[in-house]
C-alpha cells in the first residue's frame, strides 16, 4: 500500500477540530476531486471522488471514533485504503497528523496513477484540513 502522511495546525480546540472532522458527508465540500459522499449506515459511507481524472470509489466504515483524540477508517469495499486522524492539543489550537495508506487494483493503472495520485492526494488533505479549518475560524468570528 501506499501511504500518505500530512500535519497541520489549526488555531482551534481538539473538540472544534474533531467535531467538523465527523461531519463526513461535508467532505465533498472541502475539495473539488470529491465528487459525493453518501452515509450508508451508522459509520459508513460510499466516496466517489476523482484522482489523475479517473474515477475511483469505495466503502468505507468508521473503525476508532475516540472524541476529540482519533478518527480511524478502513475500506470494506472498492479501492482499499485505511486512514486515521490524530488530534494532540497543543497551545493555542490543534496539531492534526493524518496518515492516508490506499491501493489500486491494478498494478499498471496504480504505477501510471500514482506519480499523480500521491501529489493530488496530499493536496487533498491539505485542502480538508485547510477548509476545516477556515470553517471553525468563521464560526469563531460569529461568535465575536
Amino acid at each position: 500500500m501506499h501511504e500518505i502522511e500530512y500535519e497541520a495546525e489549526i488555531s482551534a480546540s481538539p473538540e472544534e477540530v474533531f467535531a467538523l472532522i465527523d461531519r463526513v458527508e461535508a467532505f465533498a465540500d472541502y475539495s473539488d476531486a470529491i465528487d459525493t459522499i453518501v452515509r450508508l449506515g451508522e459509520r459508513r459511507y460510499r466516496w466517489q471522488l476523482r484522482v489523475a481524472g479517473l474515477p475511483l470509489s469505495f466503502e468505507v466504515e468508521i473503525t476508532e471514533f475516540t472524541p476529540p483524540e482519533r478518527f480511524a477508517w478502513r475500506s470494506i469495499g472498492g479501492v482499499p485504503n485505511h486512514g486515521c486522524y490524530r488530534l494532540t492539543p497543543i497551545e493555542g489550537g490543534t496539531h492534526i497528523h493524518l496518515t492516508l495508506a490506499y491501493r489500486l487494483p491494478a498494478p499498471p493503472l496504480e504505477k501510471a496513477v500514482s506519480l499523480a495520485a500521491r501529489p493530488l492526494l496530499r493536496k487533498l488533505s491539505r485542502d480538508i484540513i485547510s477548509r476545516v479549518e477556515a470553517q471553525l475560524q468563521a464560526q469563531q468570528d460569529a461568535r465575536k
